[in-house]
């Protein structure tokens, strides 16, 4: 697949995520995409990662994700991240606080067949969990 392609399946990841029409992951994700940083308790392939955003949307219904530079090729996107929300439901065993977070991640993507095939990120967890008041408990 060209750069081009994986770009509009980046893209259309994002409008697939703004809608949290997460039953539409398939048309983004392989079937047995393999998440290298899974989330705690992360089931394997799609079936993870649609639970992952199930719930985190969830902990943050007003959760938004601005992508910033992006480095694209054949085979790879890497995003760098600004990810906010507002935590009003659990999250990771934790109740909801009220708090609002911002933070940055990275995410690098493996495409195959204009799916994203592997997985690789990181988000300033640590970050988060002070925003939130959890730090103690993180």
């Amino acid at each position: 697949m060209s750069a081009e392609q994986n770009q509009q399946a980046q893209e259309r990841l994002g409008e697939i995520l703004e809608a949290r029409a997460f039953e539409r992951f398939s048309e983004v994700w392989a079937e047995d995409v393999v998440d290298h940083d899974p989330g705690p308790d992360q089931a394997p392939g799609l079936e993870g990662i649609v639970a992952f955003w199930q719930d985190f949307t969830t902990a943050f219904p007003d959760l938004s994700l601005e992508p910033d530079p992006l480095v694209v090729t054949d085979d790879f996107i890497t995003a760098v991240f600004t990810i906010r929300g507002t935590h009003t439901g659990p999250f990771q065993g934790h109740e909801a606080t009220g708090k609002a977070f911002t933070v940055r991640g990275i995410q690098v993507s493996k495409f195959r067949d204009g799916k994203i095939a592997e997985r690789w990120g990181a988000t300033d967890e640590k970050g988060l969990a002070e925003q939130l008041g959890l730090a103690a408990h993180a």
